[in-house]
């Protein structure tokens, strides 16, 4: 489960920071794409953290938003931003019928379980999905790129692209896009986490911190040419992410 602390960090900045603007406006792209001629009745997001996501995805294609969180205080967020049907529960039991969902979409969930328990609820997923049902996942990726943020969000699982395409195999689905995205700053990031990091020492804390406007802008631009890029069939080779869109056989 992530750190219960970091659920306000991310209230705060969900709406404006660089980094969930630019991995949003990734996602949509993507989704914009893969779900263009696909009607969904009912979908579902686990792991739901503070609702802000399951609004934007209703706002922009209608959907009727099922969310689920372990976590009482994304819950509690999520109710005061007035999402409907917010459901607190585990995903690896999760509490609804077989094939109940046309739609799952689940966000840098799975890594917070120890590595070797990420089938458990990609098992959910798949029981919860009919044939043809949609699946959108993203995860964090690549052991190197453990940070500081990671210890202290209680992330306990990076992926490789290969990893996580033998997982969603296992489980019955068929991939129909997988890239990984926060491409272009990567090098940044591997010089702060495996150089900065090491040598300045300090306790665990979040990567959510507001930053300077000019530097807000800065970083935000190589993830707005990353979802140029996607959004026109190019998959990234290296990332600190990996998002996969899939189908279910």
């Amino acid at each position: 489960m992530m750190n219960a602390a970091e659920f306000a960090n991310i209230a705060k900045a969900e709406n404006d920071f660089w980094w969930y603007r630019g991995m949003r406006r990734i996602l949509l792209g993507l989704l914009d794409e893969s779900t263009r001629n696909r009607k969904f009745r009912r979908v579902a997001e686990i792991g739901s953290g503070t609702g802000h996501f399951a609004l934007a995805l209703q706002q922009r294609y209608g959907w009727p938003l099922y969310p689920l969180d372990l976590g009482w205080e994304g819950l509690e967020f999520g109710q005061s931003l007035g999402v409907q049907r917010m459901v607190q529960a585990d995903m690896c039991q999760l509490p609804y019928r077989d094939e109940a969902f046309d739609a799952l979409v689940s966000m840098d969930v799975i890594v917070h379980l120890p590595r070797g328990r990420e089938d458990e609820p990609m098992a959910e997923f798949a029981r919860v999905l009919p044939p043809g049902g949609f699946l959108a996942l993203r995860v964090s990726a690549l052991d190197i790129l453990r940070s500081h943020h990671s210890v202290f969000a209680h992330e306990r699982q990076r992926f490789t692209k290969s990893r996580l395409l033998a997982l969603a195999e296992r489980h019955g689905f068929r991939t129909l896009r997988c890239s990984y995205a926060n491409s272009l700053l990567l090098p940044v990031a591997l010089f702060k986490f495996r150089v900065v990091e090491p040598l300045c020492g300090g306790e665990p804390s979040s990567g959510v911190e507001p930053v300077a406007p000019w530097l807000d802008r800065l970083l935000y631009a190589p993830l707005a040419a990353e979802a140029a890029l996607l959004s026109r069939g190019i998959n990234l080779p290296l990332g600190q992410s990996l998002i996969l869109l899939a189908e279910k056989r």
